[in-house]
């Protein structure tokens, strides 16, 4: 298992779009892949759970993911989320 914490990079935080497109990409990979903020956890392939953080830019989340392809999960998640130019 890797956790590692983020900070939101995406200009708008996690709204409607930028949220469909996380779930999208973290659809991709076999690994569990969890987002955490304050108490809530959240798994990062469930566009309702997602949603339900109401993630604004410049905050601070711990991403968890475990599996075979772990490493190339978090990667992938770490460098949606610190895009600064997302809309």
């Amino acid at each position: 298992m890797i956790r590692k914490p983020i900070t939101i990079g995406i200009s708008n935080g996690l709204e409607a779009r930028p949220v469909a497109l996380l779930v999208q990409i973290a659809s991709q990979y076999a690994s569990s892949i969890y987002l955490e903020n304050e108490e809530k956890r959240v798994n990062a392939k469930s566009i309702m759970g997602m949603m339900s953080l109401g993630l604004d830019a410049g905050e601070k989340v711990t991403v968890s993911v475990e599996g075979v392809d772990e490493e190339e999960a978090m990667k992938g998640i770490e460098e949606y989320l610190s895009k600064k130019s997302q809309k």
